[in-house]
């Protein structure tokens, strides 16, 4: 599998709050949340980054979805938390399909272990993470989208010369 490396820039984000039920249903903590955000159109200039991200928070064990606000955004009432943003180790797999993101982080975890120059940076708050990548309209269409997942890695501290 070849990897694409990518920088991420600090932001202010609003977070669902952790849901150890998962609950993605309209009434649900994720699907409320995800009601609150997809009322939200942000500026041309900033629709073209993924804006939200969804992750399993370890301290709290429980699924967890930022969405990434720009000034003037309403935070609907939610927490607001800094993202202080780094590099991240991305892969695409259809959604859902659980069995081949295993497979493929499987196979990151491998990359990164095996790397000169990488190490994987998970800590609170800055784990591997997923944004659906297809627009709303290609999935109904196609009847599915493609999930990015972002895994959190930073430089190795090389050793020094002398």
């Amino acid at each position: 599998m070849d990897f694409r490396i990518i920088s991420l820039p600090p932001f202010t984000a609003v977070t669902s709050g952790p849901d150890p039920a998962s609950d993605f249903s309209p009434q649900g903590v994720l699907g409320r949340f995800n009601g609150y955000f997809s009322r939200i159109k942000p500026s041309p200039r900033d629709s073209f980054m993924p804006r939200d991200f969804l992750f399993f928070n370890r301290e709290k064990q429980a699924l967890e979805w930022w969405w990434a606000l720009e000034e003037g955004m309403p935070d609907g009432g939610y927490e607001r938390v800094p993202f202080d943003g780094g590099f991240y180790l991305t892969y695409c797999y259809w959604d859902h399909d659980e069995a081949e993101n295993r497979r493929l982080y499987g196979e990151a975890m491998e990359y990164i272990a095996k790397s000169e120059f990488l190490e994987l940076d998970e800590r609170p708050g800055h784990y591997a993470m997923g944004h659906i990548i297809t627009p709303p309209e290609i999935i109904q269409a196609q009847g599915g989208g493609v999930m990015e997942a972002f895994v959190p890695v930073k430089l190795k501290a090389l050793p020094q010369e002398s």
